[in-house]
C-alpha cells in the first residue's frame, strides 16, 4: 500500500492494529463488570474508562496516514477483536462490539476527516463524541436488551426515571466516553507534533 510516496507497510501499522484489538477486547471483558465504588454498580462498568482509547488510536491513526488508511486499521481491529472477543466473552457481546465499533469508528473516521483543517482539537473531539455516541447505542442494544439480567426496571432518585438496566448504563457509559474525549485531547496534542499529518490530494475522501 502507497500514500503520498511513501509505503505504508503492515509493520508500520502494527501497532495501531493490536492496539485496537487489545482495547475492543479488554472493553467487552470490562463492560461485565460495574463498578462498585460509590454506589454506581447500577450506572457504569469498568468498560466505560477503556474504550474511548480506541478513538485516540484512530484519530491519531487518522492524522498521521489520512482516512484510507485509518479505515483499514479499523477493519483489521473489527475481525481481530470480534475473533478475540468471543474466546473472552459470550458471543452475543462479541457481535455487539463488533457491529458498534465498526460504525462507531468510521464514523469517526469521517468526521476527523471533514474536520481536519479546523483548529487541532475540534476534530478529534467531534469524531470521537459521535462515534461515541453510534457506538453506545449499538453496544448495549444489541449487547443487553431483552436480556433479563440486564433489563430489570431501576429508577434513579435524582430524576424519578424508571428504564431498563441497560438503558441506563448506557447513558452513563456515553458521559463516560465523552469526558474521556475531553482528556484524550492532552495526549493527542501532546503526540500530534511528533506525528508529521497526512495531506489530502485535490479530492481526497
Amino acid at each position: 500500500m502507497k500514500l503520498a510516496g511513501s509505503e505504508i507497510t503492515f509493520k508500520t501499522l502494527a501497532l495501531p492494529v493490536l492496539s485496537m484489538m487489545a482495547v475492543v477486547a479488554a472493553s467487552n471483558v470490562l463492560v461485565q463488570y460495574p463498578v462498585q465504588a460509590f454506589g454506581l454498580q447500577e450506572v457504569l462498568t469498568w468498560g466505560a474508562f477503556s474504550y474511548p482509547v480506541a478513538f485516540l488510536v484512530n484519530d491519531l491513526t487518522n492524522r498521521r496516514f489520512g482516512p484510507a488508511v485509518a479505515r483499514q486499521v479499523v477493519y483489521f481491529g473489527f475481525a481481530l477483536a470480534v475473533v478475540l472477543s468471543i474466546w473472552l466473552a459470550t458471543p452475543r457481546i462479541a457481535l455487539a462490539s463488533g457491529t458498534a465499533f465498526l460504525f462507531g469508528q468510521l464514523l469517526d473516521i469521517g468526521v476527523f476527516n471533514r474536520l481536519r483543517r479546523m483548529s487541532w482539537w475540534q476534530a478529534p473531539l467531534a469524531g470521537s463524541l459521535f462515534g461515541s455516541a453510534i457506538d453506545t447505542a449499538l453496544f448495549f442494544s444489541l449487547a443487553f436488551a431483552g436480556d433479563a439480567d440486564m433489563s430489570f426496571p431501576v429508577t434513579y432518585a435524582s430524576t424519578g426515571i424508571t428504564v431498563p438496566l441497560w438503558m441506563g448504563l448506557a447513558y452513563f457509559d456515553f458521559l463516560v466516553k465523552a469526558a474521556c474525549a475531553l482528556l484524550a485531547l492532552l495526549p493527542y496534542g501532546a503526540l500530534m507534533g511528533w506525528l508529521k499529518p497526512w495531506r489530502a490530494a485535490p479530492g481526497a475522501r
